[in-house]
């Protein structure tokens, strides 16, 4: 059976600001993964699809969109 472990000792703030911390490196993966993701999309098609110009603005306008993705989330979801 899985013990759980309580910490009645540890001030609320430090247990807010660990989880903005956590949430806030949580968010940077997610942006990391989903812009990886878009850049080998981009380079697929760039190469494999002959389509340089094309996965050139594609991989622009997706950078645009993923960042302000972000931060309208971040900024709706504050902890």
């Amino acid at each position: 059976m899985t013990e759980v472990t309580t910490f009645s000792n540890v001030p609320s703030e430090d247990v807010r600001a660990h989880l903005r911390a956590y949430l806030s490196f949580e968010r940077l993966v997610w942006f990391t993964v989903l812009h990886i993701a878009l850049l080998l999309a981009c380079l697929a098609l760039a190469f494999i699809g002959h389509a340089p110009l094309i996965a050139f603005l594609f991989f622009i306008a997706g950078s645009l969109v993923t960042i302000a993705g972000f931060v309208i989330h971040g900024a709706s979801h504050n902890t």
